[in-house]
C-alpha cells in the first residue's frame, strides 16, 4: 500500500477543504479510487486538522475543474511541492485578476496553464 500524499495546511484558515469521503461521494466514486486520483496527481490532499481534505475549490459542479490536472502536474514538472503548488494557485494575482484556481474555475484555464509551463524555466 502506497501512502497518500498530503501537503501541510499550507492555505488560509477560510478556504474550505471537504474531507476524502465527502470527495468520493460529490465524484461518485470510492474513497480508494479518490485516494488514486491523489497519488496520480489529479488532485491534491493536505492535512486539516489530522484529516486529509481536498480543497472545495477544486470541484465545480460534482467534478474536477477542467485544467486543475494538467496544472499541477506542469507544476510537479518543473520541480514544485505539493504545499508550493497548493499556495501558488491559492496566491491571488493582480494581473489574472485573481488567484489562478479562481481563473481556471472561470475561462482563463489557457493563461495559467502558460503560467504554469513558464515557471519551469
Amino acid at each position: 500500500m502506497v501512502a497518500i500524499p498530503a501537503a501541510p495546511d499550507v492555505l488560509a484558515p477560510d478556504v474550505e477543504v471537504v474531507p476524502l469521503t465527502a470527495v468520493a461521494e460529490k465524484l461518485g466514486r470510492s474513497v480508494t479510487r479518490v485516494h488514486q486520483l491523489i497519488r496520480d496527481g489529479q488532485l491534491l490532499a493536505l492535512r486539516r486538522n489530522k484529516e486529509l481534505g481536498v480543497p472545495a475549490a477544486f470541484f465545480v459542479n460534482d467534478e474536477i475543474v477542467k485544467g486543475l490536472p494538467g496544472t499541477i502536474t506542469l507544476l510537479r514538472d518543473a520541480g514544485y511541492h505539493e504545499d508550493e503548488i497548493l499556495r501558488w494557485l491559492f496566491t491571488p494575482d493582480d494581473t489574472l485578476p485573481g488567484a489562478p484556481i479562481d481563473a481556471l474555475r472561470g475561462d482563463r484555464g489557457r493563461e495559467v496553464k502558460r503560467r504554469a509551463q513558464a515557471m519551469g524555466f
